[in-house]
């Protein structure tokens, strides 16, 4: 318990003195520099958060949350019917994929096939935003380009474009390449250019047709509601399919997001040093505080105050200066993240230059995304290194001699 004598002495000296003008400098300096601290590492991490989360909402968009291939047989939708995981599931389609090769008069390049059913093909990501342009569904003959390959081709909706395929057919003139021409019947945009570049999606039957492909070769692509938690899915999913391949977003991008961990990680060790070095001024300023207030403190124990109630007042001193820091950098920070793109548009439109380019961070705008456990964390930590640097000069006033301390004054 705190007494009110300590409470009043405690607030005395944390009150402005002209006297102690050096002191109330190193004070203000501790603040600023523990408020500075959390916010920006809220802010840094809630940007990375968010990042991060864009990131995986536009993988997902363009691939499935889970892939489901079979070694030899052809696989069975009725287990995940019959699974208790169907109420995590929002779609489930049939696909197919292979390899091709473009053929026009300036241009020849390979490309990544993935073909879906007629109607499955509207189900996807893609096909619902803002960036799709032309007809959703693929029938026999068309194809969905994406407008960066069709710029490249000099290519319009409805115009024709030849692919080449891997498979042989055999001619009077002997084996050749399949070759087939289809109708472009739209244009996706998915915002990665290495997707945009290199996939082009038909109807499966006009892909199994021209490489020769089986039905057991088809993969099942599920959707989730919720695949954040990717990992306890897919051990559903295996309970399920004992025998069958099956990879995620999270296995296919797994160096990507293993490298962004580890630097959301370093950032936040990095930036904790900011905390700590402006926790460290509390130890100036509470040490000479304790050199300044000595005959005070000698006072107080010689009317009879513990040295337990020293120790607690200048404890008391340091974690106020060093919580009220921690609140105030909290604010601050969550303030910081939620107008971050307002930020960022005036200092572009007022410096006249272009922060953090789309082509390159694949960003529309700044992205953030306030994690609670991240916060809460930034704030224990703060507070716990402003509580450890109070300790010390605490348990010096507390063993200041006072026989010492009032034989000179």
């Amino acid at each position: 318990m705190i007494s009110n004598l300590e409470k009043e002495i405690t607030f005395r000296y944390l009150k402005t003195r002209k006297k102690d003008g050096f002191l109330n400098v190193i004070t203000i300096f501790s603040f600023i520099g523990i408020s500075l601290g959390v916010a920006v590492l809220i802010i840094v991490m809630s940007v990375m958060n968010g990042f991060r989360s864009d990131l995986i909402k536009k993988i997902n968009g363009f691939n499935s949350h889970a892939t489901i291939q079979s070694y030899d047989n052809k696989l069975n939708l009725e287990k995940i019917n019959n699974f208790a995981l169907k109420n995590k599931i929002s779609q489930i389609m049939i696909s197919n994929n292979g390899e091709g090769i473009i053929v026009s008069d300036k241009f020849t390049k390979g490309v990544f096939l993935r073909g879906y059913k007629k109607n499955d093909f509207k189900k996807l990501n893609i096909t619902q935003n803002k960036n799709f342009f032309g007809n959703n569904f693929l029938d026999i003959g068309d194809i969905s380009i994406s407008k960066e390959l069709g710029y490249d081709l000099n290519l319009n909706i409805n115009d024709k474009l030849s692919l080449i395929f891997p498979s042989a057919e055999d001619t009077l003139v002997g084996s050749l390449p399949k070759q087939k021409t289809f109708q472009i019947k739209s244009f996706y945009n998915s915002g990665f250019n290495d997707f945009d570049k290199n996939i082009i999606f038909l109807n499966i039957l006009d892909l199994e047709n021209q490489l020769n492909l089986k039905l057991n070769s088809r993969f099942i692509e599920i959707y989730f509601k919720d695949p954040t938690n990717i990992k306890k899915l897919k051990n559903d999913l295996i309970k399920i399919y004992p025998n069958e391949l099956i990879y995620t977003w999270s296995d296919l991008n797994k160096p990507l997001f293993s490298a962004l961990k580890v630097e959301r990680n370093v950032m936040f060790i990095i930036l904790s040093l900011i905390i700590i070095v402006a926790a460290f001024n509390i130890i100036s300023g509470l040490t000479i505080l304790v050199k300044n207030k000595t005959r005070e403190i000698a006072i107080l124990k010689s009317i009879g105050v513990k040295n337990k109630s020293i120790r607690k007042i200048f404890f008391l001193v340091g974690f106020t200066i060093g919580s009220s820091a921690t609140f105030f950098g909290v604010f601050l920070g969550v303030i910081f993240s939620i107008y971050i793109e307002n930020i960022r548009q005036f200092i572009s439109n007022l410096f006249n230059i272009t922060l953090f380019p789309e082509e390159i961070y694949f960003l529309s705008k700044m992205p953030y995304q306030l994690d609670l456990k991240s916060i809460l964390l930034i704030s224990i930590c703060s507070i716990i290194s402003t509580c450890l640097v109070s300790l010390f000069p605490a348990i010096k006033a507390s063993n200041l001699d006072t026989i010492k301390s009032l034989k000179y004054e």
